[in-house]
């Protein structure tokens, strides 16, 4: 008799978890969205000077995170 229950399933550590490409992917998109959102707000003179870097560092971030595995 066998007591060994979910010996077959490795336990995932939390980073491996959030190192994977779905977060990651939902995470670089808001970054984009937010960056978008900064550009199109007329009120702050500093949130539109900073949305073109927000902007570019999601869609970089999205592409490396392209890479990473499933």
């Amino acid at each position: 008799m066998n007591l060994d229950v979910n010996t077959s399933t490795p336990n995932v550590s939390l980073t491996s978890r959030m190192l994977r490409r779905g977060p990651l992917e939902a995470i670089a998109t808001a970054i984009i969205a937010a960056g978008v959102v900064m550009l199109m707000q007329p009120f702050f003179l500093t949130l539109y000077s900073w949305s073109f870097a927000v902007t570019l560092f999601g869609t970089v971030m999205f592409m490396i995170v392209s890479k990473v595995r499933e």
